[in-house]
């Protein structure tokens, strides 16, 4: 095989567009690449590779003969456009959350688990965002320590909210630098000078969706369906990068000179943990790995570490 047949569904998005470019980034063996999307987005063309593109709309034949098909849509799109490529006998790598509880699909982080691919069945699927770099740092602490409990605080950017949520940021920020009031459209308040403490719909339970993401996804990754996990998620006016801060109880003694070797020396992982230095959006946007600092020992509590990261 020369490469792979390769289909984006949602190429015209943010994330769809962003995997486009990982693929021309690391010089993935894509032999033939269809990009596809909604009605509202077909005949664009798209730069791919020194040509363009032309972007279709989804249909199942456009999954005929399809190696890989990424899935950049949202979760009822996915219900929908992934059973269509599995049929047509493609590998499906879905971004939504459709299919990242359903038993039988592996829920993925590469550096984590890549032993769960083996046992897939067409599905593979990708974790939240913030879930993503929470284990990346957590698995070096398992792995040598670990976990007792887990609790994350999220500082999300809007790019976690598409195109959509980067257009109203900024808009706001246009709309306030004019004397003029900034109108919220796609969050329940103006983001532009605010932090917002919801993501998702709330439950009866008081807890978010992407909260409740943050408990049910690390636990499956990390194969530790009874491990407490506590979350609080937050919306914040920065355009890209993600950001947690973690508190977490070990199991075993870890000194945080000794989890900042483990987590320093894990695939994927960039510790920037100098005295007197933080991590900032500006420092994470555009990078693939997850950068890790101020792990640190909580005072007077046994067995406790906090850490910073960043994605």
């Amino acid at each position: 095989m020369t490469g792979y047949r390769v289909a984006i569904a949602g190429a015209t998005g943010v994330v769809g567009r962003t995997i486009m470019e990982v693929l021309a980034e690391r010089r993935f063996p894509v032999s033939e690449l269809r990009l596809l999307a909604t009605e509202r987005s077909a005949g664009q063309k798209l730069p791919f590779a020194g040509r363009k593109i032309e972007v279709r709309i989804a249909a199942p034949d456009d999954f005929e003969g399809v190696d890989l098909a990424f899935f950049a849509v949202g979760t009822e799109a996915s219900r929908v456009l992934v059973p269509m490529a599995i049929a047509k006998g493609a590998v499906a790598i879905d971004k939504s959350n459709a299919f990242r509880m359903a038993a039988g699909v592996p829920l993925v982080v590469p550096e984590v688990n890549s032993h769960a691919l083996a046992g897939h069945s067409g599905i593979i699927a990708s974790p939240n965002c913030t879930t993503i770099q929470t284990v990346m740092a957590l698995k070096p602490l398992l792995d040598i320590a670990g976990l007792d409990w887990v609790h994350v605080c999220s500082y999300q950017a809007v790019s976690g909210s598409g195109r959509e949520g980067m257009d109203e940021l900024q808009a706001q920020r246009q709309a306030m630098a004019a004397g003029e009031p900034p109108r919220a459209k796609l969050y329940p308040c103006p983001i532009a000078d605010n932090v917002i403490p919801h993501i998702d719909s709330f439950g009866p339970d008081g807890y978010t969706g992407e909260e409740r993401k943050m408990l049910t996804e690390t636990r499956k990754i990390l194969d530790l369906p009874d491990l407490p996990v506590a979350a609080t998620c937050v919306r914040v006016p920065v355009m890209v990068a993600h950001a947690t801060a973690v508190m977490v109880k070990t199991k075993e003694p870890i000194s945080a000179p000794d989890a900042r070797r483990a987590i320093g020396a894990f695939p994927g992982v960039v510790l920037m943990d100098e005295p007197g230095t933080f991590i900032d959006p500006l420092d994470a946007a555009g990078r693939d790995e997850v950068l890790v600092g101020r792990v640190r020992e909580a005072p007077g509590m046994p067995n406790t570490l906090e850490m910073d990261r960043r994605r």
